[in-house]
């Protein structure tokens, strides 16, 4: 059966992905596919839409490759009466009404909003997790059942639940509710970077959320940034400058921050990084260190403005190497990297601070 058919464009729907993506899907005339009756296209982003020139009620040609959604492949323009419009990029979120933004870079638009019922699974997920608000307990069949039971609706929910709540939950006994309770209780007062990387910020990772704390100080501090003083710090480039601002500019996430303050959430302040010294510069770990942590090293690193790496390139500043360090080394060594032993970064610590 021929895997591509000619069809009409009925509708362009928006669909939120659970990372806030906004996706337009065509709405069709159902039509036969390789023996499968199809009446949904994707169109994937504006981008793409702009270069089919797409509208709605234009007559296309769909395709199914594999068992994926199909594609939209090419408009019959010559079909056109006059009649069929075009789909404006969207300003606002079709779940929740949050603005849209669409972050230098990328090509999709996304929901800013913590709270967009369409990915608040995925982002409480997130906020949980090890590297973030390190809830233990709350992994992904919890939230999924407190979400379906409505036992929470947003974020700061999570702080205001208590142990009947809990027992509305499938397997939930007396231990592992106290458990799941003191654990939350416990993730109330974060470091601030750990928080800001708990808000799951577009392409803010954990060492970008490091560099955020370390620069801002306070949660409050950041959500007054503007785009010029979050370019001028070392490693932060427009693409995370605009997340920044959009994600704080959302009234939305506005009311979140505050619920959960109210609810007693409260990142500790973060010592103001004033001395840049190691900015620019990138050091690996390797081997079992003696003299500090892993950890540790990566912290000095940070504190003095330098970035930590878990593996090496050509712009790598140093590998530090403790006992049986392995491919890292020969690595380093094929790209004449320097290698040095932990005293030799600790003197190079020490020199830095006389400066």
């Amino acid at each position: 059966p021929p895997r591509q058919a000619q069809t009409r464009i009925e509708e362009i729907l928006l669909q939120v992905g659970r990372t806030g993506a906004i996706t337009p899907v065509a709405r069709l005339e159902p039509v036969e596919v390789s023996g499968v009756t199809v009446s949904r296209a994707s169109l994937h982003n504006w981008d793409e839409m702009e270069r089919l020139d797409v509208r709605v009620g234009d007559h296309a040609i769909v395709e199914r490759a594999g068992d994926v959604i199909p594609d939209v492949v090419r408009v019959l323009t010559e079909k056109r009466n006059g009649s069929e419009s075009v789909l404006p990029a969207p300003e606002s979120c079709p779940v929740c009404g949050s603005p849209a933004a669409r972050i230098e870079g990328e090509v999709v638009y996304r929901c800013q909003n913590l709270s967009c019922p369409a990915k608040l699974k995925e982002t409480i997920k997130h906020f949980a997790s090890r590297g973030a608000m390190d809830i233990e307990g709350l992994g992904d069949r919890t939230i999924g059942q407190m979400l379906e039971r409505e036992v929470i609706t947003n974020f700061s929910d999570l702080y205001r639940i208590g142990k009947e709540d809990l027992f509305q939950l499938d397997r939930m006994g007396e231990k592992l509710a106290e458990n799941l309770l003191k654990a939350i209780e416990n993730s109330k007062q974060p470091e601030l970077a750990r928080f800001i990387y708990a808000l799951g910020l577009r392409h803010v990772g954990e060492h970008t959320a490091r560099i955020l704390a370390r620069n801002f100080g306070t949660l409050e501090a950041l959500v007054q940034a503007d785009h010029e003083q979050l370019t001028q710090i070392h490693e932060i480039g427009p693409q995370v400058a605009d997340s920044v601002v959009s994600f704080f500019r959302d009234p939305h996430n506005h009311e979140t921050l505050a619920a959960l303050q109210q609810a007693g959430v409260e990142p500790t302040r973060e010592e103001r990084q004033t001395d840049q010294s190691l900015a620019g510069k990138t050091f690996v770990f390797t081997g079992s260190l003696t003299r500090f942590t892993r950890q540790e090293a990566q912290q000095k690193v940070e504190q003095l403005g330098g970035r930590a790496a878990g593996s090496v390139s050509k712009k790598t500043t140093a590998v530090i190497a403790g006992e049986d360090a392995g491919g890292k080394l020969d690595k380093a060594r094929s790209l004449g990297v320097p290698i040095w032993s932990e005293e030799q970064f600790l003197e190079m610590l020490k020199e830095e601070k006389k400066r």
